[in-house]
């Protein structure tokens, strides 16, 4: 899967454009201020967008093309990016150092996917939100992108299942035209979730 991906990312065009999500376009504002971690981040579209809107923007990927292009598109649009190389299981930060964290179609094996859900809302801190967009099952139906395995794709039961701690201010199925670079084009369906990271119990 590494080397997919490294291979998709070393291409001269990026894989799904310049531009950010739309989801996240319409949604940034509604995140507070502060850190932002970016979730399998590719080739830093969606992570450059935060960092022109004030965001203090971390993100993470396993390809190192992605994060060579990442690196290549916050300069050209003259903003920073914290950038690391890692598996989504080895990130080196403290628990609840994240205002926000952001998955755009970040697509996990079955096999890590809810302990990766766990430990990423682990990193938030408590009234933190997330902000979510990956492909739901029945995208298998179309052409438009995504993982060929339904185990790497969404329910909403799954949703609520893989983030307990969440409460969601926003959670959603839908049908989308995707115009992002030549892997994310046509009609698809989506899950969306906006939600917030409970209060600690003590």
């Amino acid at each position: 899967m590494k080397q997919f991906w490294n291979e998709r990312y070393a291409e001269k065009e990026f894989a799904f454009g310049k531009e950010p999500n739309q989801f996240l376009k319409d949604n940034l504002h509604k995140l507070r201020k502060g850190k932002i971690l970016f979730v399998a981040e590719g080739e830093g579209r969606n992570a450059v967008f935060a960092a022109e809107n004030g965001y203090t923007v971390v993100a993470f990927d396993y390809s190192e093309s992605a994060k060579n292009k990442a690196i290549t598109l916050a300069k050209e649009q003259n903003v920073e990016l914290d950038y690391l190389v890692s598996d989504v299981m080895e990130l080196p930060f403290e628990p609840e150092s994240f205002d926000a964290i952001v998955f755009i179609f970040a697509h996990f094996p079955s096999e890590i996917r809810k302990q990766a859900h766990q430990k990423l809302v682990f990193l938030l801190k408590p009234d933190g939100k997330i902000l979510f967009e990956a492909f739901e099952k029945n995208q298998l139906q179309y052409t438009s992108g995504g993982p060929k395995e339904v185990t790497m794709l969404f329910s909403e039961e799954e949703i609520k299942a893989e983030f307990p701690l969440i409460c969601f201010d926003l959670l959603e199925t839908t049908v989308i035209n995707l115009n992002e670079g030549p892997y994310h084009q046509g009609k698809g369906v989506v899950i969306r979730f906006i939600g917030t990271k409970h209060e600690k119990n003590n």
